[in-house]
């Protein structure tokens, strides 16, 4: 099959190949690379499921295939496996609001795997993301748009190692993430609020690098699927992002290799 412009490069297919599931019992799997590259078609543009072209077979293949990887666990597990090399030198945390498309917001209210909320914006998902210092994806999270950005700093902050600088703006002073910060024996160089009597060490010349997280938002949101929420349910669309965050780190790798 001829490759098309966002499908997987050679490269990309024997890194991820490896660490797919190799255990499928009875009728064997269709092309596993033709499916996902209809997944990543399907976000790249934004279109309806229905809408994914022949070439990467039933447009329900392509469904099934990526919700019941989701479920299993399937891209997480990529995401982990390959971003286990981050650069922990300088680590970054920030969070970026996307619009919920009214097709994404037709789902029962008050449901479960939502994450959306009325913001400015009208009904917004925020992504949490932290980034190592190249700006590529370590961990994401998702939450309601109108949610505070240190709410779901924690989580993200367990992968903090001893000697890591931790940037990110004054949404994030906080003295739990700075205890965080201070017990995974990290620096955490975070601007503080102007309302704070006590002052932290803090250095302005590191603090210009955090523009590596917007970047990797930029970049993220290039999938029109991602700058845009059309997915009903939280899990769906977090998968999503972890399935482009994982071609950014192989982008990476395979310039160079």
């Amino acid at each position: 099959m001829m490759r098309r412009r966002f499908d997987l490069t050679d490269f990309e297919w024997a890194v991820i190949e490896p660490l797919l599931p190799n255990n499928s019992r009875g009728v064997p799997r269709v092309d596993d690379r033709r499916v996902i590259n209809g997944i990543l078609w399907r976000f790249r543009t934004g279109s309806p499921w229905a809408d994914v072209p022949e070439r990467y077979g039933p447009h329900t293949t392509c469904y099934n295939r990526f919700v019941r990887w989701r479920r299993a666990g399937v891209w997480d597990h990529l995401l982990t496996a390959i971003s286990s090399a981050f650069d922990g030198d300088i680590q970054m945390i920030d969070s970026s609001c996307v619009r919920v498309h009214q097709h994404g917001a037709t789902g029962k209210k008050g449901g479960a795997n939502r994450s959306m909320g009325r913001s400015r914006g009208g009904l917004t998902t925020k992504i949490h993301a932290l980034v190592d210092a190249d700006g590529l994806p370590i961990d994401l999270r998702l939450s309601e748009g109108q949610h505070a950005d240190c709410r779901y700093a924690e989580d993200l902050l367990t992968r903090l190692h001893a000697g890591t600088t931790l940037l990110a703006d004054r949404g994030y002073d906080t003295n739990a993430i700075r205890a965080t910060a201070t017990q995974a024996k990290a620096f955490a160089n975070i601007p503080a609020k102007r309302n704070r009597k006590k002052t932290f060490a803090f250095s302005s010349f590191l603090y210009r690098y955090r523009n590596l997280v917007e970047r990797f938002f930029n970049r993220i949101k290039e999938a029109r699927g991602i700058a845009t929420r059309y997915d009903k349910r939280a899990d769906n669309y977090l998968a999503a992002i972890k399935l482009f965050s994982v071609r950014l780190w192989l982008k990476r790798y395979e310039s160079t290799a």
